[in-house]
């Protein structure tokens, strides 16, 4: 247990750091209407240092949140489009050959920015998604013999539809579980709605959006979000809700297991805690509760639990499931 004087101090430091939360939400705000628990989660996997796969119907701006975050946080943004024709090469470079000087050199691709929109990942196969991989997890690239690490930050922010599947591949499942979060991607209300009609009904351009943060902003923050308290209760309740997704008999859920055909890996473990770190950084809070495991619990498991057949055939989804594993581990 931290002293309180420490906590204090802590709590204090925090306030002030993550004040520039609330400059790029309100920069966001000038281009996005709505969306703001998507907003959220992006704040969070930039401050949490994952990334984030969003699911939703076409026209939901998912592009657009994404390049007016990179722009308002004045970082390094490359939109790549994924398509069944795409290469490897494509998007992590390949070697060139230099006849002049008769050797090859270098040609990095478009994976080497901070913020990288994969839009539609799922429209490429599994060789292609695959590529990402190394980036994901290791914040390098390999051309040829040669590995070259990437900007920090890096986060990779990929956009799949849900209702389309033709011409589209499934995610591999080492692919899927490097994500941090899945967000789910909806519709805006009538007044949003109305609002982006009237905002959209013009043929002027918009005026460049003004960068509000810097890279420094986010390192400072990282380094007090590593210094969060975490009670060992609460330890142990994130490695509860995870083991229940595996084994939910031994927490009282006996008629989850012919439901569930395989649950949450150690990353989320993981993940679940690093992200209520960064959700109790956006409270101003130096230290997490239930209720910031809670808050993104949802957004780190629904990829990582995958319903059989018996939910399948019932209509069960991932949510169902991990909402039933909420209500029955004992809080701490």
């Amino acid at each position: 247990m931290q002293p309180a004087v420490e906590l204090e101090e802590l709590g204090r430091q925090i306030t002030e750091a993550s004040g520039f939360l609330e400059k790029g939400e309100r920069a966001l705000s000038q281009r996005i209407i709505g969306q703001h628990e998507v907003i959220r989660r992006v704040f969070i996997a930039l401050l949490a240092n994952g990334h984030i796969l969003l699911e939703g119907v076409p026209g939901l701006a998912k592009t657009l949140i994404i390049s007016t975050f990179a722009a308002a946080m004045n970082l390094k943004f490359q939109r790549i489009q994924f398509t069944p024709d795409m290469l490897p090469a494509d998007l992590v470079g390949t070697m060139i050959y230099n006849p002049k000087e008769m050797e090859f050199y270098p040609r990095k691709g478009p994976v080497f920015a901070n913020v990288i929109l994969a839009d539609e990942i799922n429209r490429s196969p599994a060789k292609v998604q695959s590529a990402l991989l190394e980036a994901m997890q290791e914040c390098q690239v390999t051309i040829g013999s040669e590995t070259f690490p990437l900007q920090r930050p890096f986060m990779v922010l990929a956009t799949q539809n849900p209702i389309e599947h033709e011409g589209t591949y499934m995610l591999p499942e080492a692919q899927v579980d490097r994500f941090m979060m899945k967000v789910m991607v909806d519709y805006p209300t009538y007044d949003e709605e109305l609002e982006i009609m009237l905002r959209s009904a013009t043929t002027a351009s918009e005026e460049p959006l003004k960068a509000v943060l810097q890279a420094d902003d986010i390192f400072r923050a990282r380094a007090l979000i590593d210094r969060i308290y975490v009670d060992p209760r609460v330890q142990r309740y994130i490695v509860d809700l995870v083991v229940a997704s595996r084994k939910p008999a031994q927490y009282g859920m006996v008629e989850l297991e012919a439901l569930i055909e395989y649950g949450a890996s150690p990353r989320a473990s993981i993940f679940l805690l690093l992200a209520a770190k960064a959700h109790a950084f956006m409270q101003h809070r130096p230290y997490i509760t239930p209720e910031d495991v809670k808050a993104i619990a949802y957004d780190v498991l629904r990829h990582r639990i995958r319903p059989g057949y018996e939910a399948e055939a019932d209509n069960i989804r991932p949510d169902d499931i991990i909402r039933q594993i909420l209500q029955n581990v004992q809080v701490p």
